[in-house]
């Protein structure tokens, strides 16, 4: 089982990178890092940044978010940090949801899947480089010839060489998404998953591989596992609590949270319906006490360091199964680091 880890850009009126945790998780051997955004900061500056300053360790998009680039454009920024960085470019794609999709890029929600399917077609086309690119879809039509076009549009090819073999991961919780990523891409980076209920995540990826004739073999589930190290196990648990009822709560209107779905089919559906009720009444602190501590035990590595340690054995055992490629610490300090360095490297 490789390690990652997620990077944020410190919130406020200068935000600020993380580069120190990245260069620590270097030097102990981490695999990549990732970046994501939603409405502030973007993911693909932050990943160009660490590019430049590291030299071993690969880095992603945690996702690039589809409404706000065609897939042209991501396609064109892959292959730049491919090529600028000797290939530790990871490209991380996603439609996002529907809050943030028409509420901040001004785009239509409409079929999330779909759009998915072609965006990873078209960059695929423009990585082989096989001809000059076309594609007529539903979502994407290129050269453009729907309303207002010239009519001048001709099909194009790369300028530069990108290679192929670029890693495309998503990051989906939904079954249909799983399903999806399992049958055209190489990864998906889920917000969090349990060893004890990893068929919730195995399952679907499975269905969507049985019909491109893949295998788990390759592919990387590579779930973000929140990690808070410290001698008082409860207060541990209870700092994680607010991100996971806000993810559970507040993360989509009610009836359509991906997030409070997903806590469901892990096996805790009164309290994905509970965190989302005090949530949605404006009650965050009642969230918060309403995350049950065992979902937080099954999903993220919390308290001392041999209590950690001796979870992460949980989380190997999966790996050898080949049901986790890549476990993504989240909220990690340099310490917590390098106790799951010490127990997985």
């Amino acid at each position: 089982m490789k390690l990652g880890i997620t990077i944020g850009m410190i919130r406020g009126q200068k935000p600020q990178l993380e580069m120190d945790l990245v260069l620590e998780a270097e030097r102990l051997g981490f695999d990549a890092v990732w970046c994501g955004e939603s409405y502030g900061t973007d993911a693909v500056t932050p990943i160009a940044f660490v590019l430049a300053r590291t030299t071993r360790i690969k880095a992603g998009t945690g996702i690039m978010q589809m409404p706000a680039r065609t897939p042209t454009c991501a396609a064109m920024t892959a292959m730049t940090l491919q090529a600028l960085s000797g290939n530790r470019f990871l490209c991380g794609i996603g439609p996002s949801g529907p809050q943030v999709v028409e509420g901040w890029h001004g785009q239509p929600n409409g079929k999330p899947l779909g759009r998915t399917r072609e965006y990873v077609e078209i960059i695929r086309a423009i990585l082989a480089r096989e001809k000059p690119l076309e594609h007529e879809g539903e979502h994407y039509q290129i050269p453009y010839k729907g309303p207002g076009a010239t009519g001048l549009g001709k099909p194009l090819r790369s300028i530069i060489h990108g290679d192929p073999a670029l890693p495309i991961y998503t990051a989906s919780i939904t079954p249909g998404g799983m399903r999806l990523s399992g049958e055209i891409a190489e990864g998906n980076l889920p917000i969090f998953m349990s060893p004890e209920a990893a068929d919730a995540v195995v399952g679907p990826t499975q269905e969507g591989m049985a019909k491109s004739g893949r295998s788990l073999q390759g592919y990387d589930i590579a779930p973000y596992t929140k990690i808070r190290l410290g001698n008082d196990l409860q207060a541990c648990r209870d700092a994680v609590k607010p991100e996971l009822a806000l993810y559970i709560g507040g993360m989509g209107a009610r009836g359509k949270n991906f997030y409070n779905d997903y806590c469901k089919r892990l096996g805790y559906p009164d309290a994905a319906m509970a965190i989302q009720d005090a949530f949605l009444d404006g009650r965050k602190a009642e969230a918060a006490a309403a995350v049950p501590d065992k979902l937080v035990d099954e999903i993220a590595l919390v308290g001392p360091a041999d209590r950690i340690r001796g979870r992460l054995q949980d989380w190997k055992a999966v790996a050898k199964e080949g049901k986790v490629g890549t476990l993504v610490l989240t909220g990690a300090t340099p310490e917590a680091l390098r106790v799951a360095a010490e127990a997985v490297l």
